[in-house]
């Protein structure tokens, strides 16, 4: 099957995937952060994602890209959109869950609160996890060896050292509350699906 038809969907489910963040963002993007724990580190991973996502349009709208090719049978492409969608839907729910608590940077809002209604019921870092799930399906619907696993090389990271440090900052605001709810939820993915 011709890539180009699969190009298309990563187009389309990023445009998707960019106004879901944008709707849910935008009038929490402006409230004080009262504790903010960015990093360097923090901001150079943030910025890496960004090239991550930038370059699949390069690979698109460009030929520069065309010597890293490689082909995949057509059921992958599908399996790839099921699972862009499936992190786009998760970065939706996980945003209404958030509402004010969420914070563009690793940081906490006056008054913060701990959410572990909706999604976080099952797993504690819901749009890491989102991230991940279009990381993986990236080269799955790009099939191109530097656009494709480009958001996965920077997503890793990300997920692996802002985890921690997003885990520490709520251990120290909450407290045994966290540690309680860490005992029930696992990090990106589900330990039990009941509500017992």
């Amino acid at each position: 099957m011709d890539g180009s038809l699969f190009n298309l969907i990563y187009l389309i489910e990023l445009v998707a995937i960019t106004i879901v963040r944008s709707l849910s963002t935008t009038k929490y993007r402006q409230l004080k952060t009262e504790e903010d724990r960015t990093t360097r580190l923090d901001v150079s991973l943030l910025v890496f994602s960004g090239v991550g996502m930038i370059l699949p349009l390069f690979y698109i709208f460009t030929d520069w890209l065309d010597f890293a090719n490689y082909s995949l049978p057509a059921w992958v492409g599908w399996l790839g959109t099921a699972l862009f969608a499936g992190a786009i839907a998760l970065l939706g729910i996980t945003h209404q869950a958030l509402g004010p608590s969420w914070t563009p940077t690793l940081g906490l809002r006056k008054d913060h609160q701990l959410v572990t209604g909706g999604v976080f019921k099952y797993i504690r870092h819901p749009m890491y996890a989102a991230h991940l799930l279009w990381a993986v399906a990236q080269p799955m619907l790009l099939h191109n060896w530097i656009a494709g696993f480009s958001f996965l090389v920077v997503a890793l990271p990300q997920y692996l050292l802002r985890v921690e440090a997003e885990e520490e900052m709520m251990l120290d605001s909450f407290g045994e509350e966290y540690a309680d709810y860490m005992e029930d939820t696992g990090r990106i993915f589900p330990r039990k699906f009941s509500g017992e």
